[in-house]
């Protein structure tokens, strides 16, 4: 199946609330993702196709650094490739809006997403210490230098 990637409306947030508290142990609220629609920094985009919403993925520019701040896909739908389409995108409208760098947290035992992250071009740069608040587990920081002419 074809997957389009859209920027996130209304009519996604049922769909994105189900998979966001089936794949994090600490959610967000539909509030948090209503907010996201307007938000003057936010790239949030969902990754949908004829059997609706895999996936979603958001990111802030600020200045000439992007923050991806939250990416996830239906946990019937990993495995798939949809995580990397929408990683890849965000990179690029964030390099379209003139950032030339991108940054992370993701969780230590996340080894899936270091993996995708590392084949993208990030680097592990640090550790936050007891940064979840569900279960105090460390995160590790990463960063995509030369985001600029980064070819994806």
């Amino acid at each position: 199946m074809s997957i389009a990637l859209v920027n996130l409306s209304e009519r996604h947030l049922a769909e994105i609330v189900a998979i966001e508290r089936a794949s994090q142990t600490a959610p967000w609220s539909e509030e948090s993702f209503r907010k996201e629609i307007t938000h003057p920094i936010s790239v949030f985009l969902v990754a949908e196709d004829q059997a609706g919403v895999a996936g979603y993925g958001c990111a802030w520019v600020v200045v000439d650094e992007a923050h991806i701040v939250t990416v996830a896909v239906s946990p019937e739908r990993r495995r798939e490739g949809i995580g990397r389409q929408i990683v890849r995108r965000l990179l690029t409208e964030a390099q379209s809006s003139g950032a030339t760098c991108a940054t992370l947290e993701v969780r230590a035992t996340n080894e899936a997403a270091l993996r995708l992250y590392e084949a993208m071009g990030f680097v592990r740069s640090g550790i936050r210490k007891h940064y979840y608040p569900d279960n105090g587990e460390d995160a590790v920081v990463m960063w995509l230098y030369g985001l600029a002419t980064w070819a994806g």
